[in-house]
């Protein structure tokens, strides 16, 4: 009789655990869902259209790989608030070589990935060589890279960029979805298989855990810190080139307001999917969480208070992550 009693105990207990965990993991994108839905029935005409949905998926996808950039190096405990500055800086090299210099595209992009890797060098080089804090080291690369950025593009937006690069980014599409959504689905899923099933993407998971405790254990921290800083400049270039595709001209100070998103994606998308971890797919439903949200409540208000939207989402969003840093998810 007893072991009876226990056995359906321990069945409760486990049947509250796997709720708790699938509540956990799927939560935000219930929420995400319901939300969707509740849009859909208020403005059936504008917002339940697929052009709007289109237009979600294609809009944010730049934040995505940003955001994207953003994790890898959180990964590995570093921070990376250089990254926003990075896609303005290859924009705008991408704008200069292609239209001022006649450099062609393929040249011009090549050169402005380059120039990411290099960013990303010269703050590994700064974090690991001089043992200053991330933050610290790319708040300051960052202001550089924007003066540099002002100064090359002398504080103007340059137009004219070849229109094979908006072609191949936001004008030819997928099911009625631009290119661009595809390349960010591509590039969190090559993030999720390095994390997940390769041996360096592992060790950075376990240098991001416990930095010294990797070191002790033979793992070359600094080494694979380095690398993610390095990444993570290429996906802010990455993120620069496909907004020149998406304007067909690079703005000297776009970049700005990518950073907080992004850093909120990031930290939110860390209690969906993969809770407790950094992760490409919690992250890139966060930034869709947040732009459906943004852009729901653009249909709903007024226009006169269109500009306060995002402060409405950005409140319950700031609270999501505060529950799942406290584990008031996982009971």
């Amino acid at each position: 009789m007893s072991a009876s009693l226990k056995t359906g105990v321990t069945v409760r207990r486990g049947t509250g655990i796997t709720l708790v965990h699938w509540a956990e993991r799927y939560g935000l994108i219930v929420v995400w869902a319901a939300m969707f839905a509740v849009f859909c029935a208020l403005r059936p005409s504008t917002f339940a259209t697929w052009a709007n949905f289109s237009t979600i998926l294609g809009s944010q996808a730049v934040l995505v790989v940003v955001a994207l950039g953003v994790i890898v190096s959180l990964t590995a405990n570093d921070f990376d608030l250089s990254i926003a500055n990075t896609l303005t800086l290859s924009s705008v090299i991408v704008a200069i070589l292609n239209v001022n210099v006649g450099l062609p595209l393929g040249v011009a992009v090549a050169m402005a990935l380059a120039a990411g890797a290099v960013i990303g060098f010269i703050n590994g080089f700064f974090i690991i060589i001089f043992r200053i804090h991330s933050l610290i080291v790319t708040l300051g690369v960052g202001t550089a890279i924007h003066g540099i950025g002002l100064w090359i593009s002398d504080s103007q937006t340059v137009s004219g960029i070849n229109p094979v690069l908006s072609n191949y980014v936001i004008v030819h599409r997928l099911f009625g979805i631009p290119y661009i959504f595809y390349y960010a689905i591509l590039l969190a899923a090559i993030v999720w298989y390095v994390f997940e099933f390769t041996a360096v993407g592992r060790r950075v998971l376990f240098v991001g855990r416990g930095r010294e405790v990797a070191r002790l254990s033979g793992i070359h921290t600094d080494r694979l810190r380095w690398m993610c800083l390095v990444c993570s400049g290429v996906f802010g270039s990455l993120a620069g080139i496909l907004y020149a595709g998406t304007q067909g001209a690079a703005d000297p100070v776009s970049g700005d307001s990518y950073l907080l998103p992004a850093l909120a994606a990031a930290f939110l998308g860390s209690t969906s999917i993969l809770p407790g971890r950094f992760n490409p797919w919690g992250t890139t439903i966060a930034v869709y969480f947040l732009v459906t949200g943004i852009t729901g409540l653009i249909f709903l208000v007024p226009m006169p208070y269109h500009s306060h939207a995002e402060g409405v989402v950005w409140l319950p969003e700031q609270a999501m992550v505060r529950a799942g840093a406290n584990g008031y998810f996982s009971g």
